[in-house]
């Protein structure tokens, strides 16, 4: 699997997504499997560039190449402009996000809102291919609404104005995250251009990664929610993609060290106070996957403020892990 001159160790991605795809979060996705991990989304807006948040997003140190880095706006001189200093900031891929439907986002006709706008999509791709010497790549939805799935129409723009891959999210803006995702749209896309189509939406389990290729014939898979505390499925999914078997899931000792070193890493990532808050949204995604019926334990350390006090708290909960475990048996 290539994307421009990068050659990628397999075909999944982690999905950019706001607030989670931090460096902490990529880095540990590509540690157990994923072949490419996207930043978050930063706006093309240069007045932002100097906020905390922002500059965090930017931070690439000790990455895994290639490095993405999605960028978002309406403006196509701002999003040319965003996509230079994100090249010159250790960007080795620019992602341009026309698939948010979040409303903050499509308010300022930004995200997924800008389908409806096809001559304008032409233009910010354009102006975007055109200002950096490096790969760029586009995530959209299938549409604005039910009524209106024009991602066939917006793939060929996009092909025809350099963009070297193409992520389609089943679903259109109007659908948000609600119901099923239909990959019939991502099939048709895939069949009328010929650059990598990478399909994405409820992609949870090898045995789903591998109907939705068969379906689309996609060349790869772009995953986000399936990997929310459970960021070994990369590693699950590219081992039944190649041998057909099902990877055996990973012990307790290895989900405790994994939940521990991402916890730390977050920590001092964002600092005690912030990695602390930050923290917790991950522990309940890990043990939504784990043990459900410890989430009411998980949220008794919301009320923990420095990090070692939740790392300590952790050992409480693994305890009460394996003992739910051991009763099972």
């Amino acid at each position: 699997m290539k994307i421009g001159p990068y050659t990628l160790s397999n075909n999944l991605i982690l999905s950019p997504m706001a607030g989670i795809t931090d460096r902490p979060f990529r880095q540990l996705c590509r540690e157990l499997g994923a072949g490419l991990a996207v930043s978050e989304m930063t706006a093309s807006n240069p007045a932002l560039r100097n906020h905390r948040r922002t500059l965090l997003k930017l931070d690439h140190t000790g990455e895994d190449e290639p490095r993405s880095v999605q960028i978002v706006g309406t403006n196509p001189q701002q999003m040319a402009e965003a996509a230079q200093f994100n090249q010159s900031n250790g960007a080795q891929i620019i992602d341009i996000n026309m698939g948010c439907p979040a409303k903050k986002v499509c308010n300022v006709a930004a995200g997924s809102a800008l389908l409806r706008d096809e001559p304008l999509v032409k233009k910010i791709l354009e102006a975007v291919v055109c200002a950096v010497d490096i790969p760029v790549t586009l995530k959209i939805r299938t549409g604005w609404d039910p009524l209106n799935k024009n991602a066939p129409t917006i793939a060929k723009i996009a092909e025809q104005s350099g963009i070297q891959a193409l992520a389609i999210h089943g679903r259109t803006r109007e659908c948000k995250y609600n119901g099923d995702a239909e990959f019939d749209t991502i099939k048709l896309v895939k069949q009328s251009i010929g650059i990598p189509v990478f399909a994405n939406g409820d992609i949870s389990t090898p045995q789903r990664a591998q109907e939705v290729l068969d379906h689309t014939g996609a060349d790869g898979l772009l995953i986000g929610r399936g990997a929310q505390g459970r960021p070994w499925i990369f590693r699950e999914i590219d081992h039944f993609l190649k041998t057909g078997r099902t990877l055996a899931p990973p012990g307790i000792d290895e989900i405790k060290a994994i939940i521990t070193r991402h916890i730390i890493q977050l920590h001092e990532f964002y600092g005690d106070i912030m990695g602390v808050r930050i923290a917790r949204k991950h522990i309940v995604w890990y043990f939504k996957h784990l043990d459900v019926s410890l989430l009411p334990l998980v949220k008794e350390s919301f009320s923990l403020q420095e990090p070692d006090q939740q790392l300590s708290f952790m050992d409480k909960i693994f305890d009460a892990y394996i003992d739910n475990l051991h009763r099972a048996a």
